[in-house]
């Protein structure tokens, strides 16, 4: 049985796309504790919220896959960060 998420976080385009552009004004070691931090949080808020602990892990890890392919693409683009 398959579980439904109301709002997948790999959904929030403008999240997703704001967490990039500062990750990629931190060093490597900042912007990796500065993910780690975030995706930690977003997994006890959907804990909190009721989401079963597989269900939480599966977003968080969609979402961290998301976030990475766009913080690669600015930094490889140069994608409006100065």
């Amino acid at each position: 049985m398959s579980e439904i998420v109301p709002f997948p976080a790999v959904r929030r385009v403008g999240f997703i796309r704001n967490m990039a552009q500062v990750l990629a004004t931190y060093s490597a070691d900042g912007a990796e504790r500065t993910l780690q931090a975030r995706l930690y949080a977003t997994r006890a808020a959907m804990l909190r919220k009721g989401i079963r602990s597989d269900v939480a892990g599966r977003e968080v890890r969609s979402l961290e896959l998301a976030i990475r392919t766009k913080l690669w693409t600015i930094v490889m683009q140069g994608d409006g960060v100065a």
